[in-house]
C-alpha cells in the first residue's frame, strides 16, 4: 500500500535527507520549500512532488496539502522541519527578530498542523513529526530565543499527542543534537553593541567550539531515519500517544 508524506523545509539539511530517505523506502513525498523552482535533484526523481510552501503563508500551506492529495490520493504523515536559529545576546535582539523566530519555528509549524488535521481526522489516522532540537530540552547561553521556540514545540507536541489520541493521530518529536547539516551556516546572529557581554561570549565559545565530525551525534540521514520508523538513536527523543 502506497504511503505519502509531506515535508516542510525540504530544500536542504534534514528536510532533504528525509525526502530522499522516504522516497528510497517507497513513499510518495510532497517535498515543500519556499523556492521549489531552484531545486534540481529532487525534481528529477520519481514519486516526489515539489511544491511551494512558506510556513508564514497559510494559503501556501493549504495549497501544498491540496496538491499532495490531488497527486497521491491522500497524505499519511507530515514532517514539520522548516525552521532556523536566532542566536546572540537577548538584550540586543529587536522586536522583529524575536517575533520572526517564533513565527517560523512555532506558529508556522502550528499552521501546518491545523491545515492537515481535517484530512487526518477524515481518514481516521495520520502521523505528525515535529522536528525539535536538543535545544528544546536544555537552554544554552545566547540561545534564549531559539531554545524557547523549541521548548514551545516540545510542549505543544506533547499536549497535542494526548488531544489527538482518540482520532488515531500520532505525534512524534525528533530531538537531534549535533547534526551534520548546513544549519549553523544558516544561523541569524543578533548584532550586539553591548560590549559588557564580550567576556561571557568568549568564555562560552571557548568551551563550546564549532562541532566537528567527531563531535557530531548524528547525520541528517540518521535523523531522517528516525522520522520514518520507531528506531531510537543518540540525541533523539519522542513524545507519542
Amino acid at each position: 500500500m502506497e504511503r505519502t508524506v509531506l515535508i516542510t523545509g525540504a530544500s536542504s539539511g534534514f528536510g532533504k535527507a528525509a525526502t530522499l530517505l522516504f522516497q528510497s523506502k517507497g513513499w510518495n513525498v510532497v517535498a515543500t520549500m519556499r523556492t521549489p523552482e531552484k531545486e534540481q535533484e529532487l525534481n528529477a526523481m520519481d514519486n516526489i512532488l515539489l511544491t511551494r510552501l512558506d510556513v508564514l503563508d497559510r494559503e501556501s500551506i493549504h495549497t501544498a496539502i491540496a496538491a499532495g492529495i490531488e497527486a497521491f490520493g491522500s497524505i499519511d504523515a507530515v514532517v514539520n522541519n522548516a525552521g532556523y536559529g536566532l542566536m546572540g545576546v537577548f538584550e540586543s535582539a529587536t522586536a522583529e527578530q524575536i517575533q520572526h523566530q517564533f513565527e517560523v519555528n512555532v506558529f508556522g509549524m502550528m499552521r501546518v498542523v491545523q491545515e492537515i488535521l481535517p484530512h487526518f481526522r477524515e481518514r481516521g489516522k495520520g502521523t505528525i513529526v515535529n522536528v525539535s532540537s536538543f535545544g528544546g530540552i536544555v537552554g544554552l547561553p545566547f540561545g534564549s530565543l531559539y531554545n524557547s521556540s523549541k521548548f514551545a514545540v516540545e510542549g505543544f507536541s506533547e499536549a497535542l499527542s494526548h488531544e489527538l489520541l482518540p482520532f488515531n493521530i500520532g505525534v512524534k518529536i525528533i530531538e537531534p543534537g549535533g547534526v551534520h547539516t548546513n544549519f549553523r551556516n544558516g544561523l541569524e546572529i543578533i548584532t550586539n553593541p553591548v560590549t559588557s557581554y564580550d567576556p561571557v561570549m568568549a568564555s562560552f565559545f571557548k568551551r563550546y567550539p564549532e562541532p566537528t565530525k567527531e563531535l557530531t551525534n548524528a547525520t541528517a540521514s540518521d535523523v531522517a531515519q528516525t522520522s520514518a520508523d520507531n528506531r531510537c538513536g543518540s540525541g533523539i527523543g519522542y513524545a507519542q500517544p
